[in-house]
């Protein structure tokens, strides 16, 4: 089960991380207390939009580039192309059973 604050939390961290802030620097310019950004980061809080807009300021990234992030994250994780194809999570045996044949052909 996909669970929407961890993704969160990752993309924030990464945004931070890539931009050489600390916890501390972050939380201080987003007027957030640094315990809770913590725990956003840690994927144990979930964090409200006005949160995370303010951190998303902070870290001066566009809201919509961190929600995009972690819309391809999740749908990375179902297991769904981002071109809306379906990835099945295990292969048919169908397919299986086809490429077997092919690799004996060759």
């Amino acid at each position: 089960m996909v669970i929407l604050r961890q993704e969160i939390g990752d993309v924030l961290r990464s945004h931070r991380l890539d931009r050489g802030q600390t916890l501390r620097q972050v939380a201080s310019k987003a007027s957030v207390a640094l315990g809770y950004l913590s725990e956003v980061e840690r994927g144990q809080k979930e964090v409200s939009s006005e949160i995370l807009a303010s951190v998303a300021e902070a870290l001066e990234v566009p809201l919509s580039v961190v929600m995009r992030e972690v819309s391809d994250r999740v749908a990375l994780l179902e297991g769904i192309y981002l071109d809306d194809t379906y990835i099945p999570d295990t292969v048919p045996d169908a397919f299986v059973a086809e490429a077997a044949k092919y690799n004996a052909a060759i």
